[in-house]
């Protein structure tokens, strides 16, 4: 077991005293936020959403687009495929951005790592058994290691949900932060998959130690559970990246995912990203957007007729 975390404290006592540090780490945010709270400050925030239905944003918004393919079908012709559109859509369209990350399941890395030629589109997987994260560890810890080996340059692994519900914060804590360890470098998201967490105050708990275990992204969910991204839980994660900013000094990035299916959709995460966290996460390094569909959507309003590239 890892013996530090960012949460400043030394990890040597016996195992009984691990709970208390975690308690300890979530007992410096305000973790007893009611739901219908969080319900009346997003109902606020998404008043404001018409005035950043702008071009200028919807040409933001898909420079922070994941290219995502994650299905059993998946195959080197087909995410090829998905890889020759991102290349030929910077000759196409060379007014526009380029999208942030093209996304696969790990034995795909290499090939994306590869075949993509767009400066600045970053080879991204999902690891550390994806989607439900119900494997051991060691075999997580070898996935993600494989991934980085072959070219992932960022990787998304999902928070184990069933020790977090069950108050297992030690299991969940050092599963991140090992995981971390074995990307080095590499920047890595933690799916807190908010639709399976119950409450707001689970979902900013969530938050908060998959920070402190070195998470450099949080990210909503899988989209593969029945429920998704939604505004209240991107308030939460949003809120609490904010306090542990103010506490730390440290820039953690956002990405809603799942269920973000019209342009509308992802103007209502953009404006609660500007409203709770500002100005500093309003690029394509700090927030990202886990929506395939989105990218035709984007292209066919500012094009003002339908397009069907990706």
């Amino acid at each position: 077991m890892s013996e530090h975390c960012n949460c400043g404290h030394d990890h040597h006592e016996h195992h009984g005293h691990l709970e208390d540090i975690y308690q300890q780490a979530l007992s410096l945010y305000d973790c007893n936020i009611k739901d219908e709270d969080v319900k009346a400050a997003v109902k606020k925030i998404i008043e404001k959403v018409p005035e950043n239905d702008t071009p200028e944003v919807k040409k933001f918004m898909f420079g922070s687009i994941c290219l995502t393919t994650l299905t059993t079908q998946d195959s080197d012709e087909s995410v090829l495929r998905m890889v020759e559109k991102v290349n030929q859509f910077a000759d196409e369209y060379p007014a526009m951005p380029h999208v942030a990350t093209v996304v696969t399941y790990p034995r795909f890395a290499k090939l994306v790592a590869e075949s993509l030629e767009v400066d600045g589109v970053i080879p991204t997987v999902v690891s550390g058994a994806f989607p439900s994260s119900q494997a051991a560890i060691e075999i997580k810890i070898a996935e993600t290691a494989l991934a980085v080996r072959d070219g992932a340059r960022n990787v998304d692994i999902v928070m184990h949900v069933g020790q977090f519900l069950s108050g297992d914060y030690e299991t969940v804590c050092d599963e991140i932060r090992e995981m971390k360890a074995a990307c080095g470098k590499v920047p890595m998201k933690v799916i807190l998959e908010t639709g399976d967490l119950g409450s707001c105050a689970n979902i900013k708990k969530a938050a908060i130690l998959s920070m402190y275990s070195g998470a450099d992204y949080i990210k909503t969910s899988t989209g593969k559970e029945k429920v998704s991204a939604t505004p209240e839980a991107a308030y939460v994660m949003c809120q609490a990246i904010k306090e542990y900013f103010q506490k730390t000094g440290i820039r953690v990035g956002f990405k809603p995912a799942g269920g973000i299916n019209s342009v509308m959709d992802a103007l209502t995460y953009y404006t609660i990203v500007k409203e709770v966290l500002g100005e500093d996460w309003l690029n394509n390094e700090m927030f990202r957007l886990g929506t395939s569909r989105l990218a035709n959507l984007i292209l066919s309003e500012l094009e003002d007729k339908e397009v069907k590239f990706f």
